[in-house]
């Protein structure tokens, strides 16, 4: 049974830095499952960033929906497997019609099949619920499936960290 490890924290936290590390700490080769993907030129940007920073001992595989399948579909072949980032699926789900009803449905089944995969898993996901009531029904239906879709995986998982200001803080 394989090692769950989540990373929670605001935007621009060190949350990706941090899940790097700890992935690295598995030993190589590491894959990278990406659930983003370049819609404009500042992202592309944001991704060539992660990308030169992380170096050549990660693969990189982007998969915006299929996540379980993707990990299954590889565990076995890395030391560790970090998955960037969870907010960034749920809003892939959310905003295709055919995946949107079943987004939490999938954070079950991946809290669930994380503990049977042979491979650790690392989890970065944003800590959305901590600001303001979102103004529109689509904001705060986004904030609600990432809190549950967090309280969910954070449940499963062998340990938990927050990131604040670039510092670590242990939750489980």
């Amino acid at each position: 049974m394989a090692q769950l490890t989540i990373i929670t924290g605001g935007a621009r936290s060190g949350k990706s830095a941090l899940a790097e590390k700890l992935a690295l700490g598995h030993g190589e080769p590491l894959l990278y499952l990406a659930t983003a993907h370049a819609g404009d030129a500042e992202m592309a940007e944001r991704i060539r960033r992660h990308q030169l920073r992380r170096g050549p001992a990660w693969q990189t595989i982007e998969e915006p929906f299929e996540i379980l399948a993707a990990l299954q579909g590889h565990d076995g072949w890395f030391s560790a497997t970090l998955m960037d980032c969870v907010t960034l699926w749920l809003t892939n789900l959310l905003l295709d019609e055919e995946r949107s009803a079943s987004a939490l449905d999938r954070v079950r089944e991946l809290a669930a099949a994380a503990r049977g995969l042979r491979t650790p898993l690392v989890l970065v996901t944003n800590e959305v619920g901590m600001g303001i009531v979102p103004d529109n029904g689509l904001a705060r239906k986004f904030r609600d499936l990432a809190g549950e879709a967090n309280e969910i995986l954070a449940a499963a998982a062998d340990e938990v960290y927050v990131m604040f200001s670039g510092l670590p803080l242990k939750l489980k």
